[in-house]
């Protein structure tokens, strides 16, 4: 386990509480659910730790806090562009696919990465190959390759995989 790693009993206990937290969320704040709460939260960490053990990736918090506003200031910039696209009189599309190359290894992280890029209005990750992420566009005068490359590197540094 590397030095950034998250130990079991952390992993546990931050699981503990944001299964406990949702919970609360969902079902309120009375007292006689509460051991339903723990008894249901307890049941779900038992199931991810099974699923998704811990693992050597750790959030750092002040790149995960840009990547969170990058990723609201592009969502909302790409939702107001895609849907000025949609009502205009004359289509102004230009579609096709981008070939991104990505420095993530294949694996989770990969993984969790596409699923990150697959919420951004205007551009879908479409399939990856030989460290090449295909990825389709409604415009491709855009620099979806340029803003692809700067999401994975702001991505990179959040979950330590720098």
């Amino acid at each position: 386990m590397s030095p950034g790693a998250p130990t079991p009993s952390k992993a546990l206990a931050a699981r503990l509480a944001l299964f406990f937290g949702l919970w609360l969320m969902i079902a309120g704040w009375t007292a006689k659910d509460l051991p339903v709460g723990l008894v249901t939260a307890a049941g779900a960490v038992w199931i991810s730790l099974w699923l998704l053990p811990p693992g050597d990736a750790s959030l750092r918090t002040a790149p995960l806090a840009a990547l969170v506003l990058r990723f609201l200031r592009g969502s909302i910039f790409a939702g107001f562009d895609v849907a000025r696209r949609a009502l205009a009189p004359r289509l102004d599309l230009n579609p096709g696919f981008v070939a991104c190359p990505l420095t993530l290894p294949p694996g989770e992280s990969r993984n969790a990465f596409c699923l990150y890029q697959s919420l951004q209005p205007g551009t879908l990750p479409t399939g990856a190959e030989s460290g090449v992420l295909q990825v389709h566009a409604l415009d491709m005068s855009q620099p979806v390759a340029a803003n692809l490359a700067a999401d994975e590197a702001l991505f990179k540094q959040a979950t330590g995989h720098e």
